[in-house]
């Protein structure tokens, strides 16, 4: 027993110290992107936590697949209760440590997370099902092949071998309590393996069933200290960061863009020369707009790791629609993709070494960025609070203001302001000439 409680605690402390550093780094990239204060009206954005991160509201314009990923959501929240209770057993060497001590309520909570597993199986078949048989449109765009596809897969039948480990698990306990084995003290009747399942185990003898239920708790406390560690890799961290990015959603209305106060005086002078200082001031120059990972806001990176994959904002994107080459969802994928990779030449050379490389042409196109008609389609519908058009309007304000890239209908807009103070090409002096036809 000694052993064995070695070794579960070994395992333990391995897997929270690399969960915990790779977390560390997560942070790390984060907050490389520019400071944002977000922590105005507290209240409100706890609404937004409870309502849209917990209460999954966004989700529910389509109940069914609502209620199912509501079911895996809740199956990953609450049956993992249940997984305090192992790691104690673990490192105590206990069995069923909380049974004696919360009586008549743990044999209902049991019973709960096991509706719930039984649930998750289900589910979790039917999205396989969606995503490899039948093949959901925003499921199968090409830029989801090779590991974001293998990503979804893995993390469903991962969850399906998880609950089954559970009720697995447990049936045995079930059997072994019934036949008065050493520490598999009575817990009362449990709803799914003491009914069904008992039968498919009925007739193995204990010695085997003893093996069973250990082997099938060793097996699912590592895979979850497993999938503990898979998490940050994956597209499924948003399971733990929609909490924090409903927390520091923008709450400004939507379509509102941010104004540079140096553009805006220029304008002013342009319009209202008297107002413009007599001498010149020394002012330093700001990158505008943003060309690389690190020029956007940490709230942009935080949206990036949020991502979960949906496709919802690529769905519902007109220019898309239309075949064009914007994908917000890909907006999305290719900045966490450029941040991991700044984030690993950054764990390679402690600090970040210049490799000829940028978010805007190496990872994101010019030509899917003059796509976008910052309609706020893909912010409206992302269930988790991802802002794929803020990213999109700073690149692409890069582009127009630092290198001068713009289609030429842009250009000459432009020039018409320059020079006319307004879009068409004709003197501010005939601008009322319309009224009098």
């Amino acid at each position: 027993m000694i052993a064995q409680q070695i070794i579960f605690i070994a395992l333990f402390i391995t897997a929270s110290l690399l969960f915990a550093k790779k977390i560390r780094q997560l942070r790390r990239n984060i907050f490389l992107g520019r400071k944002e204060d977000l922590s105005n009206n507290t209240a409100q954005r706890w609404r937004n936590v409870m309502l849209l991160a917990l209460g999954q509201k966004k989700m529910f314009r389509n109940p069914l697949v609502a209620i199912m990923h509501l079911i895996i959501y809740a199956g990953f929240i609450i049956i993992n209760i249940e997984v305090v209770e192992i790691i104690v057993d673990g490192i105590i060497g206990t069995h069923r440590v909380f049974s004696p001590y919360l009586e008549n309520i743990y044999t209902f909570l049991i019973n709960s997370f096991e509706i719930l597993a039984v649930g998750v199986i289900f589910v979790c078949v039917i999205f396989l099902f969606r995503r490899n048989i039948v093949r959901v449109k925003r499921l199968a765009s090409k830029e989801l092949n090779d590991w974001p596809k293998s990503d979804a897969n893995y993390i469903l039948i991962t969850e399906i071998i998880l609950m089954s480990l559970f009720l697995t698990m447990n049936t045995s306990d079930q059997l072994l309590q019934a036949r008065g084995h050493t520490h598999y003290l009575p817990t009362g009747q449990f709803i799914i393996s003491s009914s069904s399942l008992t039968s498919l185990l009925g007739n193995f003898n204990t010695n085997t069933l003893f093996i069973l239920e250990r082997s099938a708790w060793w097996i699912h406390i590592i895979g979850i200290l497993a999938f503990l560690n898979y998490l940050p890799y994956s597209k499924h961290l948003h399971i733990v960061l929609a909490f924090p990015n409903a927390y520091y959603m923008p709450l400004t209305l939507k379509g509102t863009i941010n104004n540079m106060p140096d553009v805006q005086k220029e304008v002013l002078y342009a319009m209202q020369p008297e107002l413009a200082p007599t001498t010149i001031e020394a002012t330093t120059h700001h990158k505008f707009g943003a060309k690389d990972v690190v020029d956007l806001n940490w709230k942009n990176l935080l949206d990036a790791y949020s991502c979960t994959e949906c496709g919802r904002c690529t769905a519902a994107c007109p220019a898309n629609i239309t075949g064009k080459v914007l994908s917000p969802r890909k907006i999305m994928m290719d900045t966490r993709d450029r941040l991991e990779e700044v984030g690993k030449n950054i764990n390679k050379n402690g600090t970040f070494i210049e490799d000829n490389k940028s978010l805007l042409r190496d990872y994101i196109t010019e030509e899917a960025l003059h796509a976008c008609t910052t309609c706020q389609a893909c912010v409206q519908e992302c269930p988790v609070s991802i802002d794929p058009l803020s990213i999109i309007l700073q690149l692409r304000r890069y582009l127009v203001m630092e290198e001068s890239s713009a289609p030429s209908e842009w250009n000459a807009m432009f020039s018409n302001i320059e020079n006319n103070f307004a879009p068409w090409k004709f003197s501010p002096d005939d601008r009322d000439k319309w009224m009098e036809a």
